[in-house]
């Protein structure tokens, strides 16, 4: 089969061990992240299959219809809106779908609230100046932690809380809340209570239409003016602009943010880059080589089983009787 993959930006997936499930296929990386439909369309016009990593490369109707090759999309993690499956079903093209443990995303959320915390990346940059302490850090214990959505990513999030002798309560829909409560969770009493109460909130939340913009400007500002929020989930959760203008008004005082509406950024093209309480990372939270193996080796898999006519993990298992 020929395979294309994209977006493999440390050009990292040749060096997985799972890669040799793609043994006796055509395979060609692509380093960079491109847009532009045109040159989407010749990069991928000879390929039957797309690995496509998170919602790195968008699918819709104008490309499809430029791939008459293609059958199937093999994408890495859970299927999101930038492949419209719809369309993909029309055109004739399998999509197929992993999962992992989350684990990845969950150590990069602590990490990034122990490095804001204790400003470690200023202190860091500081002693590489030549200079010494200059700031005065915040210790997480006692501090009251907001978990939004109690699901596979927020309930290690709220383990390492309880580790470090936090205060956790949690946030979210009927059977988020309704789980936590079972496992002996607390629940925040209300949206304004968690908002204005919380010391650090970490939000975990799946993107779709129900959750685009579901943080507001008015809950930001009900935040402390020492409290700090961070988002490995979804830039887009957040109400456009609405996370910039509450920084620069100080509730919250700090974010850690690892994802951004558009990516990647480049240049430093981001009003959040060159603000002094925000700590920025390029979308690192499921970026680690375990998970990796683990995605990608579905992901090949899925090819794999394709191709031996028993798929797997498929999203719109009626493109087969369609091509029956």
């Amino acid at each position: 089969m020929r395979i294309a993959i994209p977006d493999d930006y440390q050009d990292c997936v040749r060096g997985l061990d799972c890669y040799a499930r793609l043994a006796g296929h055509d395979v060609t990386l692509f380093h960079d992240n491109v847009k532009d439909v045109d040159v989407l369309a010749e990069r991928f016009r000879d390929a039957e299959a797309i690995v496509l990593t998170r919602e790195r490369t968008q699918v819709g109707e104008a490309l499809l219809r430029r791939l008459p090759r293609l059958r199937l999309i093999s994408q890495i993690g859970k299927v999101a809106p930038h492949i419209d499956v719809a369309a993909c079903t029309a055109h004739g093209v399998a999509v197929a779908e992993g999962s992992g443990s989350g684990a990845a995303t969950a150590e990069l959320t602590w990490a990034l609230m122990l490095a804001s915390r204790r400003h470690l990346v200023a202190e860091a940059n500081r002693l590489r100046a030549g200079l010494w302490q200059g700031t005065l850090g915040q210790e997480l214990r006692g501090q009251r932690l907001g978990v939004w959505s109690y699901g596979r990513i927020g309930r290690q999030v709220v383990n390492y809380g309880r580790a470090f002798g936090m205060k956790v309560w949690v946030w979210g829909g009927p059977d988020s809340t309704r789980q936590a409560r079972e496992d002996g969770i607390e629940v925040a009493p209300s949206r304004e209570d968690f908002f204005a109460h919380s010391d650090v909130l970490t939000l975990h939340l799946r993107l779709g239409p129900a959750t685009q913009g579901a943080i507001r400007a008015a809950d930001l500002a009900r935040m402390k003016p020492s409290a700090l929020i961070v988002n490995t989930s979804r830039a887009e959760l957040i109400e456009a602009g609405a996370l910039e203008a509450a920084l620069r008004a100080g509730r919250p005082g700090y974010a850690a943010i690892d994802t951004f509406e558009s990516e990647p950024i480049l240049g430093a093209a981001h009003p959040l880059l060159h603000m002094d309480n925000a700590l920025c990372t390029p979308h690192l939270g499921f970026v680690e080589k375990d998970n990796y193996e683990a995605y990608f080796g579905t992901a090949f898999d899925n090819i794999n089983a394709f191709c031996a006519g028993t798929p797997t993990n498929l999203v719109n298992p009626e493109v087969l009787r369609i091509e029956d």
